[in-house]
Parts: structure tokens; C-alpha cells; sequence
């Protein structure tokens, strides 16, 4: 598709969500009542009434159903429905992209992208459970969560190039300390040390609990629109200035299937081929980005993402993080300024985007100084996946 005018781009002119609680906290209110919930608060935010949605769009095999979400919310006329297929945490950029599409070719005015998890009142890892395009083919040699399926890229990666423990500990403590002043955040309160870090238990080598993403209940949702639109709008807009799916070639379902990755992109995260077409969209490089989002199911995944996105080679992403280059507020491009998915909540990586969005109105609770660009990443190691470059 063509590049859009200026007046029609898509941006972003609302944001909102729901209390973010620990698994298995909603006792009241389930996954479609949180969803409702956060697009309603996402609509507020823009300044507009829920009758004035159009769309919808979500990703991760969503359980919602888009009529239902119609009826509940009271939207007149549905004009698009979208989800990403498959991916799970690779797919918040990819949903944001279809948002895009539908507003930018004039098929809908105001789309909704959302996600929402009550996972305490559904299944989630610790159990075998059959799945079209995961389990099946891992689980009968014991590769029930992604924490496993993960971990051998992980030590593929460490075997290849290294890292020790206190290198692999800087991801976890930097994003923790980042929540500490993000009072949204599930951890906000309990902050964490390296030898607390040392002294907690494995989940499986190299990741300890604290390498893992937390698992939450709660839902965030954005208001997507064209920029002429939201010049009407209360909020500062937010420019999608390019939302991009993929995966490298033969890379299949990744490390959450298979593993038959191509031997050269395996300690990769995938991502490599995604991340020179983004850039290219956006006419821009990794020199340009002021702050970044990125998705951290699992610590060292940081460090696939940051190599695939070229703001180090293959194999220095230890030192690059160890070097303090990612931290807040001295680092040279921040990540996860809101604590993550390690620290935040676990949202399958949409609250990374609205965090994304909070830096660029310049409301972060962990601002950087004159942010005008962000990279949002969707989940290394899995495929497909997604990323966006936002702009003022």
C-alpha cells in the first residue's frame, strides 16, 4: 500500500488500562469485562464516546469475540475486525499495524487494539496442554513452557558468545529499578538486588525466577486514528511512523515449536530481516531511536533483540547492557523505562506501546529528556513477531 498523506497517517490518541494484578487477582471481573474496561478507558483518554469506535484489532488468539465486544461496548457499526494469527507475545506491533491499515485506507475512523489476560481464571503454563502449533511437537520430550523452550537458545547464545550471571542479572535489576517509580507496576515497592537476584531459585539454567516475565492478570488498549482526526482530540497524537509484521526466512514456529531454526539465525531472535524493513519504512536508523520498549519475556531474549535491531553486533549485547547503554536515565537509547515484563506486568507486550506512547507525550514516570522516537518490539524467539517506531 502506498504511503498515506500526512493528514490520513495513523497515530495514536488515546491510551488506557486496568489495574495490572498478580495471577489470579480478578475474582470479580473477567478477561472481557477487563478488555471493555481498558478500551473504555483508552476511548476517554481520546476524548471520544465508545459509539464512535469503529474497529477492532487484537492479536495472541484472542478468546474474544469481536461481535460480543461490539454489543457490550455499544458500537453502531462494526466496520473492521482484526487479529493477528498466532505469535502470542510477537503480535502487539503486528495488531497495531492492522489498526493502522484500516484507518489509513479510510476503512474505519477510530480503531481500538487491546489486550487482556485474566489468566488466573484460564490455563497457562505449568501443565501439558495440547496446541495446534506449539506443543505438539515439543512437549512429548519434555518442553511444557516457554521458560524451557527458550532457555536452549539462551544457552546456545552463552555458549557461542558468554555471559556471566551478573551480566545476565543487569536486565532484571536495571527494569526492576525502573518500576520502583511506576506506581502501576505489579513489583512497584519491591525493589531487588543482586544477591537477591543470585539467591533466587532456577527455573531452568540460565534463567532464575527473576529472567522470567512476570505472570499477571489485566488488560491495556489505544485508540488508533488518522493524524487529521486527532488534531480535534484532547491528547497529544502519537505517530505510528511504521508497524511491521514478519519473521527471518525458514524460521517456522521458533523456539516455542520446533526448533528447526536455520543454524546461522538460532541465537538470533528472529528478527533481523523485520528490523531492516522497519527501518527502512521509517527512513530511519538505530542512531535515531531515543528510547525503546522491548519485549522481555525472558532476560536474555534482550539480548537477540538488541543484535537483530542493530544497536550492537552479534555477541556484544552483554557488555552493551553491562556498559549501562540501555539504563535510565544515563543509558544511550533507555529500554523498558515502565519495568517491562519482568517488572510492569505481563500484557503479552501491548503495555510496552503504551508506555511507548507515554514517553513520547512526555508522561513517563521514568521520562527521557526530549524523547521524539521509540522502538516497541513484539517477542524475540517467536514467530511471527512484530515491531513499531512511534514519533512526534
Amino acid at each position: 500500500m502506498a504511503a498515506a498523506p500526512a493528514r490520513a497517517r495513523a497515530c495514536i490518541a488515546g491510551i488506557g488500562q486496568t489495574e495490572y494484578r498478580r495471577w489470579g487477582g480478578f475474582s470479580d471481573r473477567n478477561e472481557f469485562q477487563l478488555a471493555c474496561e481498558a478500551i473504555a478507558s483508552a476511548a476517554r483518554d481520546a476524548g471520544l464516546r465508545l459509539d464512535q469506535i469503529d474497529g477492532l484489532s487484537c492479536f495472541a488468539d484472542t478468546s474474544i469475540d469481536a461481535s460480543l465486544m461490539q454489543l457490550a461496548l455499544g458500537i453502531p457499526e462494526l466496520k473492521v475486525s482484526a487479529s493477528v494469527w498466532g505469535g502470542r507475545g510477537g503480535g502487539p506491533c503486528g495488531a497495531l499495524s492492522l489498526a493502522a491499515s484500516a484507518v489509513e485506507s479510510g476503512q474505519a475512523r477510530h480503531v481500538a487494539v487491546f489486550r487482556s489476560l485474566c489468566q488466573g481464571q484460564s490455563r497457562r503454563y505449568g501443565k501439558f496442554y495440547p496446541q495446534r502449533m506449539h506443543s505438539d511437537m515439543v512437549g512429548p520430550y519434555g518442553l511444557f513452557s516457554a521458560a524451557q523452550g527458550l532457555a536452549m537458545v539462551a544457552q546456545r547464545y552463552r555458549h557461542d558468545y558468554g555471559f556471566t550471571d551478573a551480566q545476565l542479572a543487569a536486565i532484571p535489576l536495571m527494569f526492576r529499578a525502573n518500576a520502583q517509580r511506576n506506581p502501576r507496576a505489579v513489583t512497584y515497592g519491591r525493589p531487588l538486588t543482586l544477591e537477591k537476584y543470585l539467591a533466587s531459585k532456577w527455573v531452568v539454567d540460565p534463567f532464575r525466577v527473576y529472567d522470567c516475565c512476570l505472570e499477571t492478570d489485566g488488560a491495556c488498549a489505544m485508540i488508533v486514528t488518522t493524524r487529521e482526526r486527532a488534531r480535534d482530540l484532547p491528547r497529544k497524537p502519537v505517530e505510528i511512523i511504521a508497524a511491521l509484521q514478519g519473521s527471518d526466512a525458514d524460521w517456522g514456529t521458533g523456539a516455542m515449536g520446533s526448533h528447526n531454526m536455520p543454524g546461522d539465525s538460532y541465537t538470533s531472535g528472529g528478527q533481523r530481516q523485520l528490523a531492516k524493513r522497519l527501518f527502512e519504512t521509517a527512513q530511519l536508523t538505530p542512531a535515531d531511536i531515543d528510547v525503546m520498549q522491548v519485549y522481555d519475556h525472558f532476560s536474555a531474549m534482550l539480548y537477540m533483540t538488541l543484535e537483530d535491531f542493530g544497536f550492537c553486533a552479534r555477541g556484544e549485547a552483554p557488555a552493551y547492557v553491562e556498559a549501562g547503554h540501555a539504563a535510565w536515565p544515563d543509558g544511550n537509547t533507555p529500554i523498558n523505562t515502565h519495568g517491562g515484563s519482568l517488572s510492569e506486568a505481563y500484557v503479552h507486550g501491548l503495555n510496552h506501546v503504551l508506555e511507548g506512547v507515554r514517553q513520547l507525550r512526555g508522561e513517563s514516570t521514568c521520562q527521557v529528556a526530549g524523547a521524539r522516537t521509540c522502538l516497541v518490539t513484539g517477542g524475540s524467539v517467536i514467530s511471527p513477531s512484530s515491531a513499531a517506531i512511534l514519533g512526534v
